[in-house]
């Protein structure tokens, strides 16, 4: 039978704790086998909590296993050559397992987490809008083959800032070059190429002036690669890219901003977590001039769980992306994993 103290703390999803206790006490005789592997497995939940999203493939290779199998499909490749794409082919994998460490950390009491981890779902929530038109997650890869014209040129009639031409440019060469080189677009350039794609969907050919919430820089001159699909899927990706971009420029986000690590002051406590998502969510809920903010036609409908730690961020997720997305069960997975494991010699 698996040790009370150590069930008590996976319940709890304490997975760190996990991790300390079975490292400190050194199993012996038939037993020893199994705690070395639940060690391991709690170590890998510790990290895949953390958002370790660097080392996931690292992770999951230590494992054969469904929600390896998962981990792997949430995390950007390391190579830019790789043939398992990742977050790279779809963002979908990545949102569920950010979804389900919202639950988690709230479930652990830590609002300071749940503040960070839901500034991590705005910055590719643009790419996860546009997931759905370009057929991929904004892949270096075939970034080329989804975009075209004036994209990463300087043409002066194209609206990009300095910062979002340099992305786009990047984002067609990332992956022909070094490892170096691709690794430094990761670092510093993919975060912004849901931005830089948010200035082509919300064109002047498809949303005129004062129809949809003002949100940021608008295309008076689209491209062709940008105007290509039928008037019914771009309008829809405009809605739903503004509706991202209100997210990220949301009280929720902004919070992160004022809650810095390691200077004492400035941890939110649950109560100001809590009217800072009510002013997002009433915010994200305004009805539009034209009467098409998807959030209040009801097209998608999100898989949340019951007591969502914010309530209506999978509805949201799954009304950017055009799909239903609800928090994954990676976490979830290695913790039965650890159960099972430690049970084995029972």
């Amino acid at each position: 039978m698996i040790d009370p103290s150590v069930h008590a703390l996976l319940d709890g999803h304490w997975y760190d704790a996990v991790a300390a206790l079975l490292h400190n006490r050194p199993a012996k005789g038939r037993t020893a086998k199994a705690e070395r592997r639940a060690y391991a497995l709690a170590t890998a939940a510790k990290r895949v909590l953390d958002l370790d999203a660097e080392d996931f493939g690292t992770i999951a290779k230590g494992f054969n296993t469904g929600w390896a199998n998962r981990l792997r499909q949430s995390c950007f490749p390391l190579e830019p050559q790789d043939a398992e794409r990742g977050a790279l082919r779809s963002l979908v994998p990545l949102y569920e397992l950010m979804l389900e460490v919202t639950e988690l950390r709230a479930l652990r009491h830590e609002p300071l987490q749940v503040v960070v981890t839901a500034h991590l779902i705005g910055e590719y929530l643009c790419q996860l809008a546009w997931e759905s038109v370009l057929g991929h997650g904004g892949d270096p890869l075939r970034m080329g083959k989804s975009v075209g014209e004036r994209w990463g040129t300087d043409d002066p009639d194209c609206p990009h800032n300095s910062a979002m031409r340099a992305t786009a440019r990047r984002s067609l060469n990332a992956c022909n070059g070094d490892l170096a080189g691709y690794t430094a677009y990761l670092d510093k350039f993919h975060s912004r190429l849901g931005d830089t794609l948010a200035v082509c969907a919300m064109n002047h050919a498809t949303i005129g002036a004062g129809e949809r919430p003002d949100v940021g820089e608008t295309c008076p001159n689209p491209c062709r690669w940008a105007v290509a699909p039928s008037m019914d899927v771009r309008r829809d990706l405009d809605a739903r890219v503004r509706l991202a971009l209100l997210y990220v420029d949301s009280p929720i986000v902004a919070l992160r901003h004022h809650a810095p690590v390691g200077h004492f002051f400035g941890v939110p406590s649950v109560q100001e977590i809590s009217d800072a998502w009510l002013r997002t969510w009433t915010r994200l809920t305004q009805p539009w001039k034209d009467g098409q903010n998807p959030l209040l036609l009801g097209g998608v409908e999100g898989a949340a769980p019951p007591d969502e730690a914010l309530p209506g961020l999978s509805h949201l997720v799954s009304t950017v992306a055009g799909r239903t997305i609800g928090p994954g069960r990676v976490i979830r997975d290695i913790g039965d994993d650890i159960v099972a494991t430690l049970n084995q010699d029972s």
